[in-house]
């Protein structure tokens, strides 16, 4: 097969979305900082001429797995914390999705230790502004006073980025066991009134 109608091939069949799905899951497994289009290019078995179809550059690549990556996040945390009718409910919904959201976590986890990278930066802002928002809602449903809300949300969002920071040093329970769920119960009997 010639080089022409080989490339023809990989630009038919990997669209942007797959480039952008497969840079996902490189950040997560080895960070920002490594994604580039070549190793990406050896890992997904085509050459790297597939992905200038696609893209102007690294850079353009990062941005868009971004924008897919928080349209992702957006869409879950208002399925986990805004189509639930009780606010108590809502907030044990948010530390339950942890183990069903396993990428989704492992990609913020990675953004977090880019947190200075200028296209990442944004988006973990707009991220925990939106997240914290949800959580701060659903005390303030519960009883809270906007004030005492914001701050159990920054105190519930703190208990979850440091479980993702235990989680990269591998000190939490695993994610599919006994340990972990008694975990998640005494985070959330400790965090959320009853």
């Amino acid at each position: 097969m010639n080089a022409k109608l080989l490339k023809k091939q990989e630009r038919v069949t990997l669209s942007a979305a797959d480039w952008e799905r497969e840079a996902l899951a490189f950040v997560a497994e080895h960070g920002v900082q490594a994604l580039a289009v070549e190793p990406l290019a050896r890992r997904m078995g085509v050459t790297k001429g597939s992905f200038y179809w696609h893209f102007t550059g690294r850079e353009a690549l990062l941005e868009n797995a971004l924008r897919r990556w928080e349209d992702h996040d957006s869409r879950n945390l208002n399925r986990s914390l805004g189509e639930i009718d009780h606010p108590r409910d809502r907030l044990v919904s948010f530390f339950r999705r942890v183990p069903r959201e396993k990428l989704t976590h492992e990609v913020y986890s990675e953004l977090c230790a880019a947190a200075g990278h200028q296209q990442v930066k944004p988006v973990l802002e707009r991220v925990a502004e939106r997240r914290m928002q949800h959580l701060a809602a659903a005390f303030e449903e519960l009883g809270l006073d906007p004030v005492r809300a914001r701050n159990q949300a920054r105190l519930t969002y703190s208990v979850y980025l440091g479980f993702l920071q235990l989680q990269r040093q591998h000190q939490t329970p695993n994610l599919s066991s006994g340990d972990f769920d008694d975990y998640i119960e005494h985070v959330i009997n400790t965090l959320i009134p009853a």
